[in-house]
């Protein structure tokens, strides 16, 4: 039997499952689904990475050791994809002990033969990616450019791999394998960043212990990324199961966002070559998702969490719109519309009102009994199906569902104007039986056959499809032959696969909540009033500002010295009835200038419609008086 090896990456615990880890794993799913459909013996891995510097961080800030952290989060991705129906055939979680011993195995083995290293290292470090970036690859020379957060400066004793020992192989690996990254547009991002020329990689850590050991020295944890990546051996049975590992490896598909792509297709292959392994045969970078139009964020409050679209649409429809709504491999929108739009048009309208008319007329002419063809029926649905067959097949082996779905789509749409041509109602009027049969067998085999090729994509509702039409609930490999379908069974009607939504009322549910996200993204948190000092000052001296009717310089004692503020309040107030006044002063405002004059900071006050209003104090506020 044919083998098909298949990972999403593994996820990380420091945040709740997103939008982004559902779609990877729904592609990683489908391709499982329909290997299995296809005949092979497929293993499936998915799992998380649960170690580094985040982790201690997030942790600590949470009064729990990472180890709990990481088992509540946990809980979180297995609950979701049995939500969704993912059919893995393995978790792994990198603080499974027999994942640290082959991570130990392998860096072990490495330093004997050379390719790892100690030295020192010096650089920029983002904590949150945690990755080191050289100066040159810093935005503004301080900011990580991957997230965009501050980098620090770090130096540090480390363990590096000879990366720039490996680029010539893996030049040569690239133009051997040319379709080992996947879309082409990624290959070549890959081979021109090898081609500017590898450093050697740092690959271990001594400011944090949430890590696995060196091996042979425990001052040292191993870098995350080198951890995480060997999950693709260990959790297909390397060093614990031999047999298994041989069978399954290499890969065949590693499915990842594009954000990690240079980890699985520069670092990974070396590190493989290094140890001695076959690199994997793919790894599909896809994109991104935005929402509504706009980059998911937590400040936003867009984020789309999976389990209330299932809440909402289903488990299928949702996997359905995903890999239908974008080409796999670029960046799409998600929009709450869109998701409607299929499930109205593609899935209520298309496949479930096709199903329905085709199983009522079975009942209404048939008995609902399956008829069976004559031999000179015709065999137009017969040809376009098998086509179908042919190009869902040559689609998925390059992992382009979109247009799979697409020609199943095409045979659906045929379907319906081949009711409408044939018109089995007047068939069943004028008493021509024969032809009435093989008009219904040829709408129900093409009903069959959509089902096998959709249930990959839509478990659940497929399943449910092939039973109303009188067939095994679960397909397989021979299903996928046109003439399947039990004549002389018995279908049945169900409820409706895809129920229709009312369009109008999702739109208005999303721009509420985009309006309430947008508003609840101006709230601060208490740690964001704690950066703002206010304090009380007094107004020493105050000046009009030349050629302004608005403007006005004021010194001001702040109790700690005297600082001077250029203010707006000249349409409202006199600089002789300032002059005295105590006022609220902005003292840590990053200074400004205006009309050539240095601004230190800002003074408050309250405004409604033209009218702008200083507060007042009583005599004794002392001035410096900070306000909490």
């Amino acid at each position: 039997m044919k083998k098909f090896y298949v990972t999403t990456p593994i996820y990380y615990v420091n945040d709740v499952p997103h939008l982004g880890h559902a779609y990877t794993t729904i592609a990683a799913d489908v391709i499982a689904r329909y290997k299995r459909l296809k005949g092979y013996d497929v293993f499936f891995l998915t799992g998380t990475d649960e170690h580094g510097q985040k982790i201690e961080k997030s942790a600590r800030a949470k009064g729990m050791s990472p180890k709990e952290l990481a088992d509540s989060v946990v809980v979180n991705f297995k609950r979701l994809w049995e939500r969704l129906n993912i059919s893995y055939s393995h978790f792994i979680r990198t603080t499974d002990d027999y994942h640290e011993r082959v991570v130990q195995e392998i860096f072990q083995r490495l330093y004997d033969k050379g390719d790892i290293y100690l030295g020192e290292y010096e650089g920029w470090y983002c904590t949150p990616c945690e990755s080191f970036w050289s100066k040159s690859q810093l935005v503004e020379e301080k900011y990580c450019p991957d997230c965009g957060r501050p980098v620090e400066r770090v130096k540090e004793k480390s363990y590096f791999f000879r990366l720039s020992a490996y680029q010539d192989k893996l030049l040569k690996f690239y133009d051997e394998h040319p379709d080992f990254v996947f879309p082409e547009s990624r290959m070549n991002e890959i081979k021109s960043f090898v081609k500017m020329g590898l450093e050697d990689i740092s690959i271990s850590r001594t400011t944090f212990r949430w890590g696995i050991p060196v091996p042979f020295d425990k001052e040292h944890v191993i870098y995350v990324w080198f951890d995480a990546l060997f999950n693709y051996i260990s959790g297909v049975g390397y060093g614990t199961d031999n047999e298994k590992f041989k069978k399954y490896w290499p890969a065949d598909l590693h499915i990842i966002g594009k954000d990690i792509l240079r980890f699985h297709a520069v670092y990974w292959p070396a590190f493989l070559m290094a140890a001695g392994f076959e690199p994997p045969k793919r790894v599909f970078a896809h994109g991104w998702w935005t929402v509504e139009g706009r980059k998911m964020s937590k400040s936003l409050r867009n984020v789309v969490e999976p389990n209330r679209l299932i809440d909402a649409y289903g488990a299928d429809a949702v996997r359905y719109f995903l890999l239908r709504e974008v080409p796999f491999g670029l960046d799409g929108d998600f929009s709450h519309k869109a998701l409607a739009h299929r499930i109205n048009g593609d899935l209520a309208n298309d496949l479930g009102n096709l199903l329905y008319r085709v199983l009522t007329m079975t009942i209404k002419y048939l008995d609902g009994v399956i008829p069976e063809p004559t031999k000179d029926r015709d065999r137009q649905l017969e040809e376009l199906s098998l086509k179908m067959l042919e190009e869902v097949d040559r689609f998925m082996d390059v992992q382009a569902f979109n247009r799979a779905l697409e020609a199943v789509w095409e045979v659906i749409r045929a379907a319906n104007r081949y009711i409408d041509v044939s018109a089995p109602w007047k068939l069943s009027k004028e008493g021509r039986k024969e032809e009435l049969s093989n008009v219904l067998y040829n709408l129900l085999e093409t009903l069959r056959l959509v089902a096998v090729v959709l249930y990959p994509f839509m478990p659940v509702k497929m399943a449910e499809m092939l039973e109303q039409l009188g067939c095994p609930s679960e397909p397989k490999p021979e299903d996928l032959e046109w003439g399947r379908i039990p004549v002389g069974g018995k279908v049945k009607k169900g409820r409706p696969l895809f129920p229709k939504l009312d369009e109008e009322e999702i739109a208005r549910r999303v721009e509420q909540e985009i309006k309430e996200g947008e508003e609840m993204a101006q709230e601060i948190g208490i740690e964001d009033f704690a950066k703002v000092k206010i304090i009380v000052a007094k107004v020493l001296e105050a000046e009009k500002v030349p050629k302004t009717d608005k403007l006005v310089k004021l010194v001001l004692d702040t109790g700690s010295g005297v600082r001077t503020v250029v203010a707006g309040v000249g349409a409202h107030y006199s600089p002789g009835e300032l002059v005295g006044k105590k006022v609220l002063y902005l003292s840590n405002l990053k200074p400004k200038k205006l009309r050539g004059i240095e601004s230190q900071g800002m003074i408050l006050a309250a405004s409604k419609g033209d009218k702008l209003y200083l507060p007042e104090f009583p005599e004794d506020t002392p001035v410096g008086a900070e306000v909490r």
